[in-house]
């Protein structure tokens, strides 16, 4: 024990320790979808932990900053597939733009390293640096509008741990992976640190047992969903030239749909606007009337407001046939569906002029769309990676769905990451899930975060299943983040009065 002790002090003032932090961050994301490698993350984060000991305030901020370039230099890879294949950005512009990405995002971590540091909370890490961390993340889930992306707690997804998701949401998994990683690390260089573990082995027991604990129930209520995945290029989406093309695609492949409960497209799988696309939709809108049948689809819509004289424009996502009710996507993307400082950035390189970039949020009272006799929750593509938005269309949902196109991230690990993020949002709410994507993955997930019905990506096809309506609401759709922030600053406080006992 005494050696890894003296290893990690060689390593702590070492030259390459910048090199070793970027390093432990970009192997963090394999613990992710669509590798999967979850104790990946416990062994990065618990190293991170002692690695971050004994230095200044202005050394553990760049130290954990690091960690963080290397985490989203990685994890957010799949921006450079949006930002040169499609932004049409040159691979010597486009790869600086990744690293810009990454250097920002990585200052939530030098903010919590500065804090970790300024207040000597090394000397109470095993309480102090969970909280921390998931403080970060929960802040980066909503400042500046929020990245919510790469979290720890959903690498657990399929672990005993999946069943704190309905109690205390992603965030308490964070919360608990992050407090295991460092009390295994302080047990390996001291077992008389032993009940650190102890203490993590009961909660992953415990997370076991909740696995069995049923917080909504099946109403009984079924629909038959036809999910139509139309694989269209993502380089021709927006050409005039594929629009007529696009709408047949669609429409050949629903033929044989009509008469199933709901049939679903992905987001914008009408390449216009709503009011442009009437005349097809009105005959879309006769087939399913005729055949009893709900028909989704994403569309750009176009509302004018009258208090400005101006025209907004909506990513949305209608309800037609036996259905009714008209959603428009609140969390846009920045630099994809509008441009921050526009004014500034607008003709500078391709990427800012990207078609169907300047839409406008919608309300957040929007009800969600009635297909059936059911309410189904929309969501809209990055939407889905909101807990607390999510959350909040489920209280008043049967279903949810969430509807997308991923073929912004072609090959990478964008997808499995989004889809990995659904599987979690469907464990949180106790609400089965709808997903209809342009080229996968498409899928309807159970209300455990189990995959029921999968596509293979990137293939033109109907995938056929059936949903649950499911009634009554988990303890995270009730209360949201607030247990956890609360125990975060109870953490927070024993770490404090810890490092002011050994420092008096």
């Amino acid at each position: 024990m005494p050696a890894i002790a003296r290893l990690f002090d060689l390593l702590r003032q070492h030259r390459i320790l910048p090199l070793v932090l970027v390093a432990l961050g970009a192997l963090t994301p394999f613990a992710l979808a669509p590798f999967n490698a979850w104790p990946v993350v416990l062994v990065t984060i618990g190293l991170t932990g002692e690695l971050l000991r004994g230095h200044s305030a202005r050394r553990t901020a760049f130290l954990a900053w690091c960690y963080g370039v290397g985490l989203w230099a990685y994890g957010a890879s799949w921006l450079y597939v949006s930002i040169h294949d499609y932004g049409y950005t040159p691979p010597w512009l486009a790869t600086p733009m990744v690293g810009f990405v990454a250097a920002v995002m990585a200052l939530f971590f030098a903010g919590i390293g500065w804090l970790y540091g300024r207040f000597r909370l090394d000397r109470a890490a095993l309480l102090a640096l969970p909280a921390l961390w998931v403080l970060g993340e929960w802040l980066r889930s909503w400042l500046f509008t929020g990245f919510p992306w790469l979290f720890t707690g959903y690498a657990f997804v399929d672990t005993p741990l999946a069943g704190y998701a309905p109690l205390l949401g992603v965030f308490g998994i964070s919360l608990i992976a992050v407090f295991t990683a460092v009390g295994f690390f302080q047990v390996l260089i001291s077992f008389r640190r032993w009940p650190a573990l102890a203490i993590a082995a009961l909660l992953w027991l415990a997370g076991y047992g909740l696995q069995y604990v049923e917080w909504t129930k099946a109403t009984g209520e079924t629909i038959s969903v036809s999910i139509v995945q139309g694989n269209i290029p993502q380089e021709s989406k927006w050409q005039l030239e594929w629009r007529d093309k696009t709408l047949a695609i669609y429409d050949e492949l629903s033929e044989k749909e009509w008469g199933r409960d709901l049939v679903i497209w992905p987001e914008a799988a009408i390449p216009m606007f709503y009011h442009e696309a009437i005349p097809f939709l009105d005959n879309i809108q006769d087939k399913a009337l005729t055949a009893h049948s709900a028909f989704v689809t994403g569309v750009p819509y176009i509302d004018p407001d009258t208090a400005t004289q101006t025209l907004k424009f909506h990513n949305s996502i209608i309800a037609l046939g036996e259905g009714n009710g008209i959603y428009h996507k609140q969390r846009l993307v920045p630099f994809g569906e509008y441009i921050p400082f526009e004014g500034l950035l607008r003709g500078v390189i391709p990427f800012f002029d990207m078609p169907m970039s300047s839409f406008t949020e919608g309300r957040p009272d929007q009800q969600p769309l009635q297909v059936q006799k059911l309410w189904l929750g929309p969501m809209i593509c990055y939407e889905i990676a909101y807990p607390e938005l999510v959350r909040h269309i489920a209280a008043r949902s049967d279903i949810l769905t969430t509807i997308s196109n991923d073929g912004w991230f072609g090959g990478s690990i964008g997808p499995h990451q989004h889809f990995q993020m659904v599987r979690m949002r469907a464990q949180e709410t106790g609400r089965e899930v709808i997903r209809a994507t342009n080229n996968g993955i498409s899928a309807i997930i159970k209300a455990d975060g189990s995959v029921q019905d999968i596509a293979p990506q990137f293939q033109r096809l109907v995938l056929r299943a059936t949903a649950h309506a499911r009634s009554g609401m988990t303890p995270y759709v009730l209360m949201g983040n607030w247990p956890v922030l609360a125990i975060l600053i109870v953490l927070m406080a024993l770490a404090l009065r810890q490092v002011r006992r050994k420092n008096p």
